[in-house]
C-alpha cells in the first residue's frame, strides 16, 4: 500500500461491475450506469473511454460543455462507444439521445453516467423508454475486498475515498465533508430548492430511524412540518441513492402485516457520520450497531444477488423476515444477525411456513457455516456475497 494525498492507494478491481456494464453495452443501445456521486462512475467508464477521447464528455468540465454547445453536431459524427458523465447537468440532451439511438445502423451506443436515478431524471425515462438500461453502481462490494476488510468497509462504508483514508479520522472528515457538500451543492444543481438545512434535519432524522417502520406523521410532528413535505423529502433521497426504502410484502395468511415500508441510510460509513460515530470502537457500543450491521448487510445481499424483486416481511403479531427476495422464480429468505452464534427462532419457523422459502439463510459477521434446520442455514456474510 502506498498513500497517496492522505489516502492509501489500494488496487481494487471492481471486475463484477465492469462485466455488468460491458453486458448491458452490448445488448442496449444507451446504458445509464447510476449511483452518488463519489462512488467511482468516472473511474469505471474511463475504463471502457478514456477521457482523453474525443467521445468523453465531463459536463463538470467547461471544455465539454463548450463542445456541447451545439450537441447534434458534436455527437452525430462520433462512432463505437460515447461517454457523457454527470448527464443530469443536462437533461435537454435525452431527445437528441433518443434519435441518435435509434439509427439504423446504429453506428454508437451510448454509456451516460448520472447522480440521480431515472425515476427522478423522468425525461430520461420517457424519452429512452425502449432503449434505456439502468445499471446501478454504489460503494465497492464487500465481494470486491474480502473477509478480512468486512470490518472496515461496514465502519466506513463503501464510498472510495473514505475506505481507502489512512486514518479513521481522515475517513470521517471526509464523510462530513461530503454530506455538506451533497447538500450544498449537489442537491441544489439537480434544481432542487429545499433549504439544505432543512434536508440535513431530515437526514439525520432518517439515519436514527435506520431499520425501522417508516411514520411519516411520527417525523412531521419531529420536524414540525406536513407529512407530504417529509415524504417528497423521503422521495427525494431515495431518487439520489441516499436512503433506500424497502417496501413490504403481503401475503393472503389471514394475519395483519406491516404495509409500511422500511427504510435505511444506503452507505453504513454515510449513516455513522450522520448519528457522529467516528470509529470501530464508538460503533460497536452504539444503540444503533445492530440496525446498522443489518442495513449493511442488506446492502451487500442486494448487490451481490440483484434479485427479480425485493421486499421486507412482518406481521403485528411479531414475526419478521429482513428481506424476501424473488430470484428466478425462487423465494429466498434472508435474516441479519449481528450475533456470534445465530439460533433458530420462532419468527424464522414462522416466516419459512407461511411464505413458503425455498431456503432461508442467516448471515452473521462470524466465519463459520452451519444448519439450524431444513433449508435453513447460517453462513457468514462475506462468504455468501462471495458465492453469488
Amino acid at each position: 500500500m502506498v498513500e497517496v494525498h492522505g489516502t492509501l492507494s489500494l488496487v481494487i478491481l471492481r471486475s463484477t461491475d465492469f462485466a455488468l456494464v460491458r453486458t448491458a453495452l452490448r445488448r442496449s443501445r444507451v446504458v445509464i450506469l447510476a449511483g452518488p456521486r463519489q462512488c467511482g462512475k468516472t473511474t469505471l467508464a474511463r475504463q471502457f473511454v478514456p477521457p482523453y477521447s474525443r467521445n468523453y464528455f465531463d459536463l463538470e468540465d467547461p471544455a465539454s460543455l463548450a463542445r456541447l454547445t451545439e450537441p447534434d453536431t458534436a455527437l452525430r459524427p462520433l462512432r463505437t462507444l460515447v461517454v457523457i458523465d454527470e448527464v443530469q447537468r443536462r437533461p435537454d440532451l435525452f431527445p437528441l439521445l433518443r434519435v441518435l439511438a435509434d439509427r439504423k445502423p446504429l453506428p454508437a451506443r451510448f454509456l451516460i453516467l448520472g447522480s440521480a436515478s431515472p425515476a427522478l431524471l423522468r425525461q430520461s425515462s420517457e424519452t429512452l423508454a425502449g432503449r434505456l438500461e439502468t445499471v446501478p453502481l454504489e460503494g465497492f462490494r464487500l465481494s470486491d475486498l474480502g473477509a478480512s476488510e468486512q470490518s472496515r468497509h461496514w465502519t466506513r462504508g463503501g464510498f472510495p475515498l473514505a475506505y481507502t483514508a489512512r486514518k479513521e479520522a481522515d475517513s470521517f472528515a471526509w464523510r462530513r465533508q461530503f454530506l455538506q457538500t451533497f447538500l450544498e451543492r449537489d442537491v441544489p444543481q439537480l434544481g432542487i430548492t429545499i433549504p439544505a438545512e432543512s434536508l440535513r434535519r431530515f437526514w439525520t432524522m432518517v439515519a436514527h430511524y435506520h431499520g425501522q417502520i417508516w411514520n411519516a406523521a411520527e417525523l412531521a410532528r419531529a420536524m414540525v412540518m406536513g407529512e407530504t413535505t417529509v415524504r417528497r423529502y423521503l422521495d427525494l433521497m431515495t431518487g439520489v441513492f441516499m436512503v433506500r426504502q424497502l417496501q413490504p410484502w403481503h401475503e393472503n395468511l389471514g394475519k395483519r402485516q406491516v404495509k409500511a415500508p422500511k427504510i435505511y441510510v444506503r452507505d453504513t460509513g454515510l449513516l455513522h457520520a450522520l448519528l457522529g460515530i467516528a470509529n470501530q470502537r464508538e460503533l460497536e457500543s452504539h444503540p444503533k450497531v445492530g440496525a446498522s450491521w443489518e442495513g449493511y448487510a442488506i446492502e451487500e445481499v442486494l448487490k451481490a444477488l440483484r434479485p427479480d424483486e425485493a421486499y421486507f416481511w412482518a406481521t403485528h403479531t411479531g414475526a419478521e423476515l429482513d428481506l424476501l427476495l424473488f430470484k428466478n422464480g425462487r423465494r429466498i429468505g434472508i435474516e441479519c444477525k449481528r450475533a456470534d452464534a445465530p439460533t433458530l427462532t420462532p419468527s424464522m419457523r414462522i416466516a419459512l411456513a407461511d411464505l413458503k422459502l425455498d431456503r432461508l439463510y442467516v448471515l452473521y459477521p462470524g466465519e463459520r457455516s452451519y444448519s439450524l434446520a431444513k433449508n435453513v442455514e447460517v453462513l457468514p456474510l462475506a462468504g455468501f456475497v462471495k458465492a453469488k
